[in-house]
């Protein structure tokens, strides 16, 4: 493991204490586990300490581990420092039971987006976050498409020309007769 590597989880490992779940390094990358109650702890230090210096969130995802492990999802972050050339995942345990995660807008403005498109496809909640609806999918669509039990043959309502959704029509001019 390189020197830069060590300092990284040496540094994260003494701030986050038991919040420092674990490390990875692999084919030159970097990943570290830390619970949901330590990610701003984890995100401040990324981005404020200078030898770290993580001032980019490249992405961010989830995982559905739906019969796999518990918890059931995982929040998967990846950050990048200009500074040092260095890219770093970060992984956050999610319990089904309560599906949430503190948002990270106020530290990196990419969080706005990259948890409504979490949030949109997988139901997983961002606490604090300045405006967290739907991004890719129509208001009235029921469920969230990438978790592992939605149920693809599910209808969902029609949208748009002649339906009753339809955003250009008229106040009392909903499409009668079509199907939902």
């Amino acid at each position: 493991m390189s020197e830069g590597s060590e300092m990284i989880f040496t540094l994260l490992q003494e701030a986050l204490g038991d919040g420092f779940l674990g490390e990875v390094k692999e084919h030159g990358e970097y990943e570290v586990h830390v619970s949901r109650e330590s990610l701003l702890r984890l995100v401040v230090l990324l981005k404020n300490d200078e030898r770290l210096d993580f001032n980019y969130l490249m992405d961010l995802t989830a995982v559905d581990y739906l019969g796999v492990r518990e918890p059931r999802f995982e929040l998967v972050y990846h950050f990048y420092s200009l500074k040092h050339n260095r890219r770093l995942r970060v992984c956050v345990p999610v319990p089904e039971a309560r599906a949430e995660a503190p948002t990270l807008c106020e530290y990196y403005k990419a969080a706005d987006w990259y948890e409504r498109e979490v949030w949109d496809l997988y139901g997983i909640r961002f606490s604090g976050h300045p405006d967290l609806r739907r991004l890719l999918l129509y208001d009235e669509f029921k469920g969230h498409p990438l978790r592992k039990d939605y149920r693809q043959k599910d209808r969902q309502p029609l949208i748009g020309p002649g339906s009753k959704f339809d955003p250009m029509a008229e106040p009392g001019d909903a499409g009668e007769g079509q199907h939902e």
